[in-house]
């Protein structure tokens, strides 16, 4: 059974595991200073990835999530500055803006490849142009939230304002990513649908539901050979109508 994205990313657990250590961090810095401030991140951090371990709960989102706090960490101990806690998470998402937005200008767009490797679809819809576009639409809805996160991060960076960073960074985290994750549902449902009528299959009912729910212009979707242009059978190789058949009814006296 495939899992959905967010159990992907450690389900509503995963969530709150995420927002703990910065939590930690901001109150143990107002509090104690810097130093206390890393060691008490780092210290939930090897926590929640212990927890996980007893509970038998899947053990890589607490392993990202050690190794980002530990990253975060260490920059804030070399800037000697709590808000250097935040910076990789600026500068994360600068590189994944780019990075997106330049596999739409290739016409490689990162959502529909990550989406074809989590689901095992391949990249067969990288020769359909209508599913391209779709993907192309999801991807560029992510370039929006990492643009958006850099945005209002660096700005409140410049501005010394290290709680409202913390309250930023768990509010423009996963929330605002499980919103783009909904369009890339979306193109990766209509480019399934469209290619599964291409090939001449029926398309599942489940999936013909969503997307005609989701999508009033996707309940028709012309045979597969329209779709591509080509022409019908019937047009190429018309076919004949049949001989009557002789019988002696119709035999002629001179035939006789």
């Amino acid at each position: 059974m495939k899992r959905t994205p967010l159990e992907q990313m450690g389900g509503t657990a995963g969530l709150v595991y995420m927002m703990l250590p910065i939590v930690a961090f901001v109150l143990a810095n107002a509090s104690f200073g810097l130093t206390a401030a890393i060691c008490t991140a780092v210290g939930v951090a090897l926590a929640i990835s212990a927890l996980r371990l007893v509970r038998k709960e899947p053990l890589q989102p607490a392993i990202s999530g050690l190794f980002g706090v530990a990253v975060a960490s260490f920059v804030a101990w070399k800037t000697g500055s709590a808000k250097g806690f935040f910076l990789t998470g600026i500068w994360s998402n600068v590189a994944l803006g780019v990075f997106f937005l330049l596999s739409v200008l290739v016409r490689r767009p990162l959502a529909g490849i990550v989406w074809g490797v989590l689901n095992g679809t391949g990249t067969a819809w990288l020769k359909d142009k209508p599913s391209r576009r779709y993907y192309d639409i999801a991807t560029l809805t992510l370039v929006g939230v990492f643009a958006v996160r850099v945005a209002v991060w660096q700005w409140l960076y410049d501005e010394d304002r290290t709680g409202w960073l913390a309250v930023a960074r768990i509010a423009m985290g996963y929330p605002l990513l499980a919103l783009a994750l909904l369009v890339v549902l979306w193109a990766g449902r209509r480019s399934a649908r469209r290619l599964t009528a291409l090939a001449g299959q029926p398309v599942p009912a489940d999936l013909a539901a969503w997307t005609a729910n989701t999508d009033p212009s996707s309940r028709h979707i012309e045979p597969a050979h329209q779709a591509e242009g080509i022409a019908p059978r019937s047009a190429v190789y018309p076919e004949r109508a049949p001989a009557s058949p002789t019988t002696k009814e119709n035999v002629t006296d001179d035939q006789r």
